[in-house]
C-alpha cells in the first residue's frame, strides 16, 4: 500500500478549521505555534475564530490554509501516519514542501505570507476573476480560450486574457483572466458542450497571466531561501512531474503563481506509479472529491480534525492488516 499525502488550496477555507487538531495533538499545536510566531501575526486566531470575511481575504486565505494543512500533517505524524509521496494544490504545494523537507515550517509560513501578499496585490492592480468550466475537456477549454485571443470585441493590441488555470479533474476546469474575456467566453463554451460555467467568488484572476506581477515579486524572495532536494516524492503543480532538486522547486514555485495547477495530470501521475491511497492533510474535503473523479478506485481520507485523523488511522491500519 503506498499513501500519497494531499493539501488544499484557496477555497476549502472555514471558520473554525483546525481547532480541533490544535486541542487535541500537541504535534498540531505545536506547527499553529511556529506559524504564527514565523508570521507575526495569529494565523491561528484567524482560522478558530474568522470572522469569515477576513479569513475570506487571500493575504488571509492562504496563511491559514497552511497552518490547518502543517498543522493535520504534524498530528498524521505524531500518530504514526508517513506518506510515500505528496503534492500539494496551488498554495498547498508549500505544505507539500515542508511535508517533503524542503523547507522547514518556519521557512514555508514566511514564503506562503509573502505569496499571499504579492498575489493580493496583483488582484488590486490587474482585477479579474475565475470560473468553473464543468462537463467540457481541459483540451477544448483552451482550445476555445486560446481561440478568444483572435476577438475583435476585446483586449486591444493583445487580445483578452483567459486561460485555464486549475485542471482538477475530468470535467472540471476552472478559467482565469479579465472579467470582460471571462464573459465573452462562457457562451462559446456552452456552444462546445459545457455543461456549466459558474463564476466563483474570488478576489482575483490567479494562475493568469494577471499575476506576472505577483511572480515577480516572489522570485527574489524564493530565490534567496535556503532549499533543499526533497527526501519524498513530490509533484509540482506546473509540470505534473517530480521535482528532485532545489532549483527545479524554486522555478516551479515561481511559475506556479501565474502558470496552472495541472492536478488531473498529478493524480493520475501517482496513480499510474502505484500510489492507490490518498490522505487530504488540511480543511475540507475537496481534494478527496477532486481524486475520487480522477481516480475512482482510489481510497481517500480527509484529515481535519481528531475524528477524521482516527478514522484515518483505523481505515489504513485495517487495510495494512
Amino acid at each position: 500500500m503506498k499513501i500519497a499525502f494531499v493539501f488544499p488550496g484557496q477555497g476549502a477555507q472555514a471558520v473554525g478549521m483546525g481547532h480541533d487538531l490544535f486541542e487535541s495533538s500537541p504535534a498540531a499545536r505545536a506547527a499553529f505555534e511556529q506559524v504564527d510566531a514565523a508570521c507575526g501575526v495569529s494565523v491561528s486566531s484567524l482560522c478558530f475564530e474568522g470572522p469569515e470575511a477576513a479569513l475570506k481575504e487571500t493575504k488571509n486565505t492562504q496563511p491559514c490554509l497552511f497552518a490547518t494543512s502543517v498543522a493535520a500533517l504534524a498530528a498524521c505524524r505524531e500518530a504514526g501516519l508517513e506518506p510515500a509521496a505528496v503534492a500539494g494544490h496551488s498554495v498547498g504545494e508549500y505544505a507539500a514542501l515542508v511535508a517533503a523537507g524542503a523547507f522547514d515550517l518556519a521557512t514555508g509560513a514566511k514564503l506562503v505570507q509573502q505569496r499571499a501578499l504579492a498575489m493580493a496585490e496583483a488582484a488590486t492592480q490587474n482585477p479579474g476573476s475565475m470560473a468553473a468550466v464543468l462537463g467540457l475537456d481541459a483540451s477544448v477549454v483552451k482550445e476555445v480560450c486560446d481561440s478568444l485571443k483572435s476577438s475583435p470585441n476585446l483586449g486591444g493590441g493583445g487580445g483578452p486574457i483567459v486561460v485555464p488555470a486549475n485542471d482538477n479533474c475530468p470535467g472540471q476546469v476552472v478559467i482565469s483572466g479579465e472579467a470582460e474575456a471571462l464573459t465573452e467566453v462562457a457562451p462559446l463554451l456552452k456552444e462546445r458542450g459545457a455543461k456549466r460555467v459558474l463564476p466563483l467568488e474570488v478576489s482575483g484572476a490567479f494562475h493568469s497571466p494577471l499575476m506576472e506581477s505577483a511572480a515577480d515579486v516572489l522570485k527574489p524572495i524564493i530565490d534567496s531561501v535556503a532549499i533543499t532536494a526533497p527526501s519524498l516524492p513530490i509533484v509540482a503543480n506546473v509540470t505534473a512531474e517530480y521535482e528532485s532538486s532545489a532549483d527545479e522547486i524554486k522555478a516551479n514555485l515561481v511559475a506556479q503563481v501565474a502558470g496552472p495547477v495541472r492536478w488531473t495530470e498529478t493524480i493520475q501521475k501517482l496513480t499510474a506509479d502505484g500510489y492507490t491511497h490518498f490522505v487530504e492533510c488540511g480543511s475540507g474535503k475537496v481534494l478527496a472529491g477532486l481524486i475520487k473523479r480522477t481516480a475512482p478506485d482510489a481510497v481517500v481520507f480527509s484529515v481535519g480534525d481528531s475524528a477524521s485523523l482516527a478514522a484515518a488511522i483505523e481505515g489504513l491500519q485495517g487495510r495494512k492488516a
